[in-house]
This record gives C-alpha cells, structure tokens and sequence, in this order.
C-alpha cells in the first residue's frame, strides 16, 4: 500500500491577493509603530515637566499687565469720641451726683461734689499758717523801719556833735592866739573833735548795716509767708476740686459710683463726651502698618455715601492679633447725626503709581517671599526669580523677572512643592 502525499491538497494562489495582504501588515506595523512614538513622547514631555501635573481648576492663575496702581487701605470704622475724659475724685470722701448718664451739659456746669473733711480742714489749718506768717512779716517790716530810724537819729546826732566839737576847737584856737587860754586846751578841743568824727564814721556804717539787716530779717519773713501762700492756694485748689465741673459742652457719658456711695482718692467718679468732635477708628492689617504714618489723607464714607475728608491722627505702636489700630480725624466738616460706636467705610490712599507692571496679588508673594513666580505657558508651570515693588489690596508691582501678557500662578503654587517646572493639565 502506499502513502500519498499532500500534492494534491495544494492550490496556486493569486500573486496580487498575496501582495495586498502583505502591505496592510505593513500598514498595521506603521500605525502601531506611530502609536508607540506618541506615548514615548508624551511620557518624555511628562517626565520633562518634573513628573507631576496639577488639575488647572486647583490653581488661580493672572495675567501680568500695566496700568495704574493704587496702594490704598480699605477697612470699616468706629466712631469714638475724640476727647471723653474721665473725671477722679481729688480725694476720700462720699459722692453727690448732680447728674445722670446720658444728660447734656455745658462747660462749667457742676457734674458731682465730694465731701471731705479732712481736706477741708487742711485749707482752714493752712489758711490760719499762711495769715500767722505773714502777721510775722509785717511786724518784721515794722522792726526793719525802727531799727533804720534809730540808726539815722544816732548818725544825726554823731554829725551834730562833730560840729560842736569843731566849733569848740576853733574858739580855742582863736583864744590860744590871743593868749587867754592855755596850749593844753586848744589840744584838748582837738582831741573832741578827734572823737567827734570817729563816732560819725561808726554811726554812718551802723545806718548801712542796720538797713541790710532789716532788709535780710524781712525778706526772709516775706518768703516764708510767701511758701505758706502757695501751700494754702494749693490746699484751696483741691478743695474746689472736690466740685466736678464739665470741662466742656458734651454729654455725660458712664457713671462709675452711685450716689452717697464713698470713694477713695484718684477712684474714677464718672467721663464726658464731647459731642463736637469725633474720630474714626480703624484696624489695619500688620503689613501695612510700616506705610502708616500721622498726617496721611484719608476718606471716610457716611451712611448716605458722602465722602468726607480725614487723615490719621494716631498709630498705635503695637500689634493685637495681627492688626494695628488707628484713628482718623475729619479735617474739614464732620458727618452730620455722628453717634458713639457708629460704623462708618475708611479709605486710606498711601500712593499712587501709573503705568506699572502688576500682577494680581496671592499667597505666592508669601510662599517665595516675593522672589519667584510659576509662569505658565504651553500647560507647563515654570519656576522663575522676580523681585517685587510696592502692593495694594489687590494687585502687587513686579520690577525683574515679568513681561507684559505673561501669565502667573497666584494661588495653589503649594502643590508644586518648589519644583522646577509642572505639567498643568486642563490648561
């Protein structure tokens, strides 16, 4: 028996369907190999851009562009009384109130008296000193007029003897010559009028010296007076201030003591307000509080939106939970029906620049410290160095490192995690 072969199982096939097979292989080997350069590429341009991609809806992002730019200060006020003082008790002692929280009053007008005794009688004691002293200067000026008349009657009376004696030796003389006396005589009225001037000079120099000393012993009798009076003006004053007075027209404001209630010295008794002049209170973020300063122009808007003129009258020096506080002045014509604790809109206009490079301002400034920026550009976020200027509410000046239509990553640039460059997909 024999084995056939598969020569009859063959058939000739056509040499056109065999090409035709042939080129969509190749077709198919072409699609796929161009498949295969396009995810290489993508993967390299993925691995290019650092290997991370952020979604663009996680991120704000602002175009750098020139305009002006208006550093300026917005915030809501308070207004407080520009002057409200506190009145204290000058001494110990029980309260009478003469009025009420709330009531109007003029200046002068008697607010609340506190009896003290003891101050009152510390006037009475000064004022009975002051009156002794000043008896004791009088009578020292009294003394000091006696003590130079004596003088005077003792110095007249030195001259007059002086003549006497000199008269004396001029008879003598005239009789020696005509020799009725002896020469003993004429020596002896020589002698007196020796004596005579020597009791003039003495009585000359007491007149000085008993001037001098009753001038002394009487100012020093006026200067104790004198110490005594203004110990006793001064025990005066603080018995009228034991009457509280308004210091000017206002309202009364808080009354810290009820009536007939006792208080000891310097205890705050009750405060006015002054009604004619109020200022706004403000509070500032810390990083603008470097630009503060007094005297720059404010504005403040009433209820009604009328802008009014102002500028700062005070800065405080320290800081309260991230803010500053500061006060504004009205400089001209003040809001109309102001009340204490009203709230009213401030602008504070520090400076204004034209035609500057800006960008919107965003948590990047704080994040690189003003020093870089993630431009984007093609979907790809790239780290580049800026430097920074001055910046507003909104906007922040760029000096280095930004050209106009450029555009920026404002916000979210935390997730890039200070890498080079990052792919941003949606964009």
């Amino acid at each position: 028996m024999s084995i056939r072969d598969t020569s009859a199982q063959d058939h000739r096939v056509a040499t056109a369907i065999v090409q035709g097979r042939h080129r969509r292989r190749w077709a198919l080997g072409a699609g796929v190999g161009v498949l295969a350069l396009g995810a290489g590429a993508w993967l390299l341009s993925g691995w290019s851009a650092g290997g991370r991609s952020v979604d663009t809806e996680r991120l704000r992002i602002a175009e750098v562009k020139r305009g002006e730019l208006v550093r300026d200060i917005a915030a809501d006020g308070r207004v407080i009384a520009a002057n409200s003082p506190i009145l204290y008790a000058i001494a110990g002692g029980s309260v009478d109130l003469k009025v009420v929280a709330g009531d109007v009053v003029r200046k002068g007008q008697v607010l609340a008296e506190i009896d003290s005794p003891e101050l009152r009688s510390k006037l009475a004691q000064e004022q009975a000193t002051l009156a002794s002293l000043e008896a004791e200067a009088s009578r020292a000026e009294l003394d000091a007029e006696l003590a130079r008349s004596t003088a005077r009657k003792e110095l007249d009376q030195a001259q007059i003897a002086r003549v006497a004696a000199l008269r004396d030796l001029e008879r003598y003389q005239r009789a020696f010559e005509g020799g009725a006396v002896a020469k003993v005589d004429v020596a002896k009225a020589q002698d007196d009028l020796k004596k005579s001037d020597i009791g003039l000079s003495h009585a000359q120099g007491d007149l000085g010296r008993q001037g001098r000393s009753a001038a002394l012993d009487t100012r020093n009798k006026r200067l104790l007076a004198d110490r005594q009076r203004a110990i006793a003006v001064e025990a005066q004053r603080q018995v009228e201030a034991l009457t509280l007075r308004a210091p000017f027209d206002g309202q009364v404001g808080q009354v810290q003591v009820a009536q007939r209630a006792n208080v000891a010295i310097n205890d705050p008794v009750l405060s006015v307000v002054d009604l004619s002049v109020f200022e706004v209170e403000i509070k500032v973020p810390e990083s603008f509080a470097r630009d503060l300063a007094i005297g720059i122009p404010a504005q403040v808007t009433s209820g009604n939106g009328q802008p009014f003129a102002a500028q700062i009258s005070a800065v405080s020096p320290e800081v309260v939970n991230g803010e500053v506080v500061s006060r504004l002045r009205f400089t001209g014509k003040q809001p109309p029906g102001l009340r204490q604790s009203q709230r009213l809109s401030a602008r504070i206009v520090l400076d204004t620049r034209r035609n500057a490079l800006m960008v919107e301002r965003g948590p990047f400034l704080e994040q690189a410290g003003g020093n870089a920026a993630y431009v984007v550009a093609n979907g790809v976020a790239t780290r580049r160095p800026i430097r920074t200027g001055v910046s507003s509410l909104n906007a922040v000046e760029i000096l280095e490192g930004l050209q106009p239509g450029e555009r920026v990553v404002v916000s979210g640039s935390d997730q890039f995690e200070n890498a080079e460059t990052v792919r941003i997909s949606g964009e």
